[in-house]
């Protein structure tokens, strides 16, 4: 990759990742920064930032096992469902994004970084139609309880479910359904609240 930086983060978080997919997550940090100076897609200006929310977005790799298949709820400029799809890319994955401009840019980014099995879905979740998923993925996008009740329809027994959170995780969980338990990974000032089946 051209900067060091994000290999530099990976080791600090304990995740050694491929040639590969580093090389299509720079590729994807240069369209970021290219279309971003145009279409205001993110708050992340530089490539400092754009590297800070793509480790952000790979932190789970250190504990999430890899789905079947992936859907990213609200995923905006690609994070984390496009940076995830970059270092699963033979997984199934459906990016739910309603905006236009952001959508659109999915779309070329996902083609141009040569993820085939990625798919965006220009509109809201609720109106998604699909078989469940395995793991179903969230970053800043609301409140836990009403994630999952947007996404009842695609997910059944097996779906797990990785919110990106800040600091009010333990109010957000404290009426989860007894069908789930949930475990909250601290990277300040990022808190990871992950999902599993209780069963």
């Amino acid at each position: 990759m051209g900067s060091e930086s994000l290999r530099v983060g990976l080791v600090k978080v304990g995740l050694e990742l491929d040639e590969r997919v580093l090389e299509r997550l720079e590729h994807f940090t240069e369209l970021l920064l290219e279309w971003n100076r145009v279409h205001n897609l993110t708050g992340a200006r530089d490539r400092r930032e754009i590297e800070a929310n793509i480790l952000d977005s790979l932190v789970p790799l250190s504990f999430v096992s890899k789905p079947d298949s992936l859907l990213d709820v609200g995923t905006g400029a690609g994070f984390p469902g496009l940076v995830l799809a970059a270092a699963w890319p033979e997984i199934p994955t459906v990016l739910c994004e309603p905006l236009k401009k952001r959508a659109s840019f999915l779309r070329i980014a996902a083609l141009e970084m040569g993820l085939e099995r990625v798919e965006v879905a220009r509109k809201r979740v609720e109106d998604l139609q699909h078989e469940p998923f395995g793991l179903i993925s969230s970053r800043a996008v609301t409140d836990t309880g009403l994630l999952l009740e947007l996404t009842r329809h695609l997910s059944d027994e097996r779906t797990r479910y990785l919110f990106y959170k800040g600091t009010r995780v333990e109010e957000e969980i404290a009426e989860l359904p007894e069908t789930l338990k949930a475990e909250i990974i601290e990277r300040p000032p990022r808190r990871y609240l992950y999902l599993q089946p209780a069963a």
